[in-house]
């Protein structure tokens, strides 16, 4: 199953190029960093921020006293220099100089193919730099705009290239100020997406598309009616998704997806879309809402991406803290579906970064919670095999704190698991019957992957009554039988 390691390219190219006293590439990057990389349980990796960013747009973000202002919070001693300007303001689809241009990437993707790593890289389909080629090229392939329009409304146009366009934006919020926005019903932008997506495909084995739900028909069509023109018969995924596998049939496809619209995106070709909603649950709501959502059919589970924090989530150390974070850890990593881990959350950081800088503060490491994840990344990869499904938990007399507790079991050829997680500031007890029939009559033994502490228990009780389950607030158990 898919496991995503992201990283800030940027600001890790910055950091190696500070510890090894020279100017670091994605072409000349150490062996050794690499392997630091893809350790044990990461199959894919994410090098967010590669293609070439807009000086136009970093000019417009210079600008904003809401963004600086952000830059300053998360930066204290920000200096000009490091604002690099937004990877998701993108001028063109080709791997910036700075960070070694196309051949360093090659380079890099050979390091990760040689340790059975994927590369993938981002696609924001839904809008472009003011600087883009296309407001003078291919003005066809944008929303555009008129005079009037700019006067009346100097936030949402913008006045570029070959005349006024619209400005990026999705149709609950205000537009973003350094973007022109795509017109997803027009033939010519189709097809230049599909090139994009090809090209992008020659370069790596996967891309993530920024906001893919502003593009489909509905969506799209809702949030800038008559400007747009009429809607093509076909909706816009399935157009570029299969025209991009034609040439590349492996291409992995993952969404950012919201507003529930996963299953949607699935159907039109996706791999896979960002599981908001359980990112939601696991901070905010208890374990029978959680339980709800993990009842959904397995097969739209395996689509979606679990994830504790992304670049536009903030750090999962500072909302998810302590044991607390560790619970849902477990739970995100041993569930079916793609992971995401994002560079830092396993070192504790707490900063979340604006994508526009290229330097961030100096934080310590969370030891412990380095070590933590060191073992639940194999574990999760020895786990998450052959069959999943959840198990019902049972309560004792007068004690309902089973319902705090969420259980799967994996089952495979040649391995059981069992996975179980408080998700509650209390403790909680239940029983948790087991589906493995053929322990009866014999005794069992569990050994937990991430304490290696032993458990000897009779099978006839395993799949009887159930396994009895005590968990202090936040605990966990990833249980090998």
């Amino acid at each position: 199953m898919t496991v995503i390691y992201e990283i800030n390219t940027l600001v890790w190219l910055g950091e190696l190029s500070h510890r090894y006293g020279r100017p670091v590439t994605l072409g000349d990057v150490p062996g050794e960093v690499w392997d630091g990389v893809a350790p044990p349980g990461v199959d894919t990796v994410w090098l967010m921020g590669v293609w070439q960013r807009s000086p136009a747009g970093l000019e417009i973000a210079l600008r904003d006293q809401g963004l600086m202002a952000s830059f300053r919070e998360a930066l204290p001693g920000l200096t000009g220099a490091d604002i690099a300007g937004s990877p998701y303001c993108v001028r063109d689809y080709v791997v910036d100089a700075a960070l070694g241009g196309p051949e360093g990437l090659a380079a890099a993707r050979a390091q990760l193919a040689a340790r059975g790593v994927r590369l993938i890289l981002d696609h924001v389909p839904n809008h472009v730099a003011p600087d883009h080629p296309w407001l003078t090229s291919a003005p066809d392939r944008l929303v555009r705009g008129t005079a009037g329009d700019l006067a009346r409304d100097p936030a949402g146009f913008i006045e570029a290239g070959a005349g006024i366009y619209a400005r990026g934006r999705d149709p609950y919020f205000p537009p973003w100020p350094d973007v022109v926005q795509v017109n997803a019903f027009s033939e010519a932008l189709r097809e230049a997406t599909v090139a994009t997506l090809v090209a992008i495909g020659d370069q790596a084995d996967g891309v993530r598309c920024d906001m893919a739900m502003l593009l489909m028909n509905d969506i799209f069509g809702r949030t800038w009616g008559e400007r747009a023109g009429t809607a093509p018969a076909e909706d816009f995924w399935p157009y570029v998704i299969a025209r991009t596998r034609a040439r590349h049939p492996g291409l992995l496809f993952v969404a950012e997806a919201y507003w529930d619209l996963e299953q949607p995106l699935r159907q039109q070709g996706f791999d896979h879309c960002y599981d908001k909603r359980l990112y939601d649950r696991l901070l905010h709501e208890d374990a029978d809402s959680v339980r709800a959502h993990l009842a959904a059919d397995l097969a739209h589970q395996r689509g979606l991406v679990r994830f504790l924090e992304n670049h536009d989530e903030p750090r999962a150390a500072a909302t998810l803290p302590g044991d607390r974070g560790r619970a849902a850890a477990v739970a995100v990593a041993t569930l079916p579906g793609a992971t995401l881990w994002h560079e830092g959350q396993f070192e504790g950081r707490r900063v979340r970064l604006p994508v526009f800088l290229r330097r961030r503060p100096q934080e310590p490491v969370d030891e412990p919670l380095r070590d933590f994840h060191g073992r639940l990344l194999p574990a999760a990869a020895a786990v998450r095999r052959g069959d999943w499904r959840p198990v019902t938990s049972t309560g004792l007399p007068d004690n309902d704190s089973h319902r705090n507790l969420l259980a799967w079991t994996w089952t495979h050829a040649d391995a059981r698991h069992l996975v179980v997680v408080n998700h509650s500031d209390r403790p909680a007890q239940a029983r948790l019957p087991l589906p493995w029939d053929d322990l009866r009559g014999r005794s069992c033994r569990a050994t937990d992957l991430l304490t290696g502490a032993v458990y000897d228990r009779d099978g006839d009780e395993l799949t009887g009554s159930g396994l009895f389950v005590s968990l202090e607030a936040w605990g966990h158990h990833v249980l090998k039988w």
